[in-house]
């Protein structure tokens, strides 16, 4: 089972069965072939398949992982000297703000304190990190707080508050930030995200209508957008934004400012190993 593993790492790598094959040396016929295999000892499907596309499925994800562990666990038979401690692995989740932000730091001051220890960040949506928190595939995930109630077995910490601002062109002049939703294109924060439906709720809430010019999910590129003078934007000021980058302003919403709750979704502690637990109080205490 192990050639199996390895070709399905490859798989997730390279994104096709073709693209996989030409890696290492299979042909297409012989990668799916090796697949079905995995699937039958399993005993269920890793992939969704419609036409020639072939997707991981959420079971299939969640067989990358401990695949990806097993193979370096293989890797490393025989090779570790018997009075060094077991290398204990953390998984987290993280938006990318979280992860160009202060994620780093905390990293760095955990890999001090417990030094046989290793991590792996996973990216992604809140909704989808949230969902590997649930279902046990990662230890913890920092992330958007959900809009609905969590788990009983889950515990929600908030790490940060972030206020959301206007965020218009350098050139366009004025601080009525409702006049400008009014009369300015609109680049919307995405809908499907939870900071976007945070966004949407409060657009509904004050009865604006902005004439919507584009919608994605990624703050950086929303920003730059905004830096091109493509329209003014609703966005949250994460600690990477203390400072905002040249092209654009910020404008206060004041009285109405609304904010977006940055926190960390974990199982209680006695369904975490020590270095997890750890690393869950030295974000609360960093962050």
């Amino acid at each position: 089972m192990i050639r199996e593993l390895k070709t399905l790492v490859t798989v997730a790598r390279e994104g096709t069965f073709a693209a996989a094959g030409a890696r290492i040396g299979l042909t297409q016929a012989a990668v799916s072939a090796q697949m079905h295999r995995l699937e039958t000892e399993l005993g269920f499907e890793l992939f969704d398949r419609t036409g020639r596309t072939a997707t991981l499925n959420r079971r299939g994800q969640q067989v990358l992982l401990q695949a990806q562990e097993l193979l370096r666990l293989y890797a490393d038979l025989g090779s570790r000297s018997p009075d060094l401690p077991p290398t204990v692995l953390v998984n987290i989740g993280a938006i990318a703000s979280v992860q160009r932000a202060w994620l780093p730091e905390v990293l760095a001051v955990f890999h001090q304190q417990f030094p046989h220890c290793r991590t792996r960040v996973i990216p992604g949506l809140s909704m989808e990190l949230v969902n590997m928190v649930d279902s046990g595939e990662i230890d913890m995930a920092a992330i958007i707080r959900p809009p609905f109630s969590l788990q009983s077995d889950l515990r929600w910490t908030t790490l940060v508050r972030e206020p959301y601002r206007l965020l218009v062109p350098e050139q366009i002049e004025g601080n009525d930030w409702a006049e400008l939703l009014a009369t300015q294109p609109f680049i919307r924060y995405d809908r499907s995200s939870f900071g976007g439906r945070q966004v949407d709720r409060f657009l509904r809430q004050m009865h604006f209508s902005p004439t919507e010019k584009s919608e994605l999910d990624e703050l950086d590129a929303l920003v730059n957008l905004v830096a091109h003078a493509v329209g003014v934007a609703l966005v949250p000021q994460t600690a990477s934004y203390r400072q905002w980058p040249p092209g654009v302003r910020a404008i206060d919403l004041g009285a109405h400012t609304f904010h977006r709750d940055i926190g960390l979704v974990h199982r209680a502690k006695q369904n975490l190993n020590e270095p997890a637990w750890s690393l869950s109080q030295l974000m609360s205490q960093m962050a």
